[in-house]
């Protein structure tokens, strides 16, 4: 019985570390959250806690004139397995 419940407990714990959701969709999901349109966007797949959860981070900016700086600045955390928004972070000018 002990070998059955640690079986059931492992497996469920790989099902919540794999990436299930593309990278596409996280960043139409990560385009949702903000209100611009980005120049520039970068897409990493991130893994944090104590067991390795997967996170696509989409950062979207829009440059300012003088290239120094933006515009428009917004990282987007999207859970890779569910496809939820775990965090939105703004950089308002």
């Amino acid at each position: 019985m002990a070998l059955f419940a640690l079986t059931l407990v492992t497996a469920r714990s790989c099902q919540r570390s794999q990436v299930r959701i593309p990278q596409e969709r996280a960043v139409s999901t990560a385009l949702a959250q903000v209100g611009f349109t980005p120049r520039r966007t970068q897409v990493r797949l991130v893994r944090q806690g104590l067991d390795g959860r997967p996170y696509w981070a989409v950062s979207l900016s829009v440059p300012d004139r003088s290239g120094s700086g933006y515009e428009h600045l917004a990282t987007v955390r999207v859970d890779a397995n569910t496809g939820a928004v775990a965090a939105v972070n703004r950089d308002v000018p």
